[in-house]
């Protein structure tokens, strides 16, 4: 069952991740036991983020993962996974999906997170969904016809065979290369995060570069 991670309040800082000892698996981060395909191009290093809008861990996460971000060169692809597991878990990766297909994600993402964790909305209701992408330029019916369309659904679909194919025992979760997991817990806390993925795709830079 998926569950929200609790933040670990005590870790290693920003500094010492930075300049002293090295990463170590097990305790910095763990190898996924399969490795995942990745979807971008040779070259390229994905970072996929597994989140949930209903996570306060992964609303928290929002400022310091999109300052990160922010900075990447182009070898770095940063990607958003839904998670699914049934419930308000999957009407809120449908509201996803459905942002994406109707060209207002990048409008919605950071608001839909504040509209239930600032303002108290569950928006777990398709109509409830729908009238709040209104605000958006689309109309509630098209929004409706997105949410409930079969590319819609075929993509929750997917993210649910992605999210198994992790392993992923709760969400935040960084993913980099489709073999390295990074936590809170690993990671020490929510703004180490990035910092542990950094030194991640530098690992996986030399990888290649062997």
């Amino acid at each position: 069952m998926f569950k929200t991670l609790m933040v670990a309040l005590a870790g290693l800082g920003l500094s010492t991740l930075a300049s002293a000892a090295p990463l170590v698996e097990g305790q910095h981060y763990e190898v996924l036991p399969e490795a995942v395909e990745t979807r971008v191009d040779e070259g390229q290093i994905e970072v996929t983020e597994a989140f949930w809008y209903g996570c306060p861990h992964c609303y928290n996460l929002e400022d310091p993962l999109n300052a990160w971000v922010a900075e990447q060169p182009e070898d770095v692809v940063f990607q958003r996974l839904p998670a699914t597991m049934g419930g308000d878990w999957n009407q809120h990766a449908m509201a996803f999906y459905a942002a994406q297909e109707l060209g207002i994600l990048d409008a919605v993402h950071e608001d839909f997170f504040d509209a239930i964790h600032e303002n108290g909305r569950r928006l777990t209701e398709l109509d409830d969904i729908a009238a709040f992408f209104a605000d958006y330029g689309v109309s509630e019916e098209e929004a409706r016809e997105a949410l409930t369309s079969f590319g819609v659904k075929s993509q929750v679909n997917q993210a649910h065979a992605r999210m198994r194919a992790m392993r992923l025992m709760g969400v935040p979760a960084l993913i980099v290369d489709g073999r390295y997991l990074v936590t809170p817990s690993s990671a020490g806390s929510l703004d180490n995060m990035p910092q542990i993925v950094d030194a991640l795709v530098e690992k996986v830079r030399e990888e290649r570069a062997d």
